[in-house]
């Protein structure tokens, strides 16, 4: 009995945390700094490419986080149920004689202001690659991705997290014309690899990141002419001063930069640090926690990146005592990471 032709293509990427200079990178911002660190748990892309056959449809999407399976029509306008993974599968010219599935796991949650669709559009963009003519560099799929946000789905949206996501590591973007940027990242001996690794917690509030409304007040105000964007270049500040403090493995100055970036944010507006995102800092700072940063633009719900002092038991007492305080709140693992977008493939 033959075997039926099928390719597997796999793809990683990863999502980020402690994105300093955050807001910088957005089109009216105009220009940008941004430091930020890819980590682990990554988003995870798994593509069965066979040849079509009649009567089998041509693209099937398995959003496993949400147990969702079913057949996207690509000859037909609009979007079914994903909107950003049917839009990353328009966006790629598939050979029309290609039929394949596509599943997308992340076991980051949903929401979580750490960039986590961005680096879904980036494993999604970078899979499909391969079954295209040429093979775009990562920066390129990082382009691609925004596009997909900001033309297609018509979203407001930095560039940033998709850039993170496509080098991975600890990235210094400097946005230099909206959205044109370049990436230096930040390499490090691997002493001070591995402390900012142990010291650093992400912490979930609970909830998913919901403040579009918050965020479209801040944008209303910022889009106007003549507006005080004195708060942006304290943003960029903390960018410059947390990519000096990691290449110095000074942690004590990257935490002066977390919380000046975290104060900036309340400055855009007051609801940007919620009060969850409060509690959890006034508990990190009982157990000696040196620096906070409120991850992605702020608002009610998403997560805090925490920087721990050196003392690794105040640190497990923290994360023990965050259920305590508010069952909801929980500690993701993390660990840093060296990759950005993988992509790879075997055949069947």
């Amino acid at each position: 009995m033959a075997v039926k032709w099928r390719r597997i293509i796999n793809a990683t990427a990863p999502i980020r945390i402690c994105d300093l200079g955050g807001w910088t990178d957005t089109w009216f911002a105009e220009t940008g700094a941004v430091l930020n660190i890819g980590v682990y748990p990554y988003a995870e892309v798994q593509i069965y490419v066979t040849m079509c056959e009649r009567g089998c449809p041509r693209v099937i999407v398995n959003a496993e986080n949400f147990g969702d399976r079913y057949h996207f029509r690509t000859d037909r306008d609009g979007y079914d149920r994903h909107p950003l993974i049917e839009a990353a599968i328009r966006m790629m010219e598939i050979p029309q004689e290609l039929c394949f599935e596509v599943n997308l796991y992340s076991s980051a949650p949903a929401g979580c202001s750490t960039g986590t669709s961005a680096a879904v559009s980036v494993a999604l963009l970078g899979a499909l690659d391969l079954l295209t003519p040429g093979q775009r560099t990562a920066h390129e799929i990082a382009a691609l991705a925004h596009r997909v946000e900001t033309e297609m789905l018509g979203l407001q949206c930095g560039i940033q997290d998709q850039l993170s996501s496509a080098y991975g590591g600890i990235c210094f973007i400097e946005m230099f014309q909206y959205p044109h940027a370049s990436v230096s990242q930040i390499f490090v001996s691997n002493n001070i690899w591995w402390e900012l690794e142990r010291r650093l917690v992400l912490v979930y509030l609970g909830q998913s990141h919901a403040s579009s409304a918050v965020h479209a007040q801040v944008i209303q105000r910022l889009e106007q002419k003549d507006a005080d964007k004195s708060a942006l270049e304290s943003l960029r500040r903390a960018a410059h001063k947390g990519k000096n403090a990691i290449m110095q493995g000074d942690f004590l100055l990257l935490a002066r930069a977390m919380m000046e970036n975290t104060e900036a944010q309340a400055e855009l507006h007051p609801a940007l640090v919620s009060e969850d995102a409060k509690q959890i800092i006034a508990l990190a700072q009982e157990h000696g926690a040196i620096g906070w940063k409120v991850n992605g633009a702020g608002g009610e719900g998403g997560s805090l990146t925490i920087l721990c002092g050196p003392e690794g038991e105040r640190k497990r007492s923290f994360v023990q005592a965050l259920s305590a305080l508010n069952p909801k709140y929980q500690a993701i693992p993390l660990y840093l990471s060296r990759f950005g977008l993988r992509r790879w493939e075997c055949v069947e």
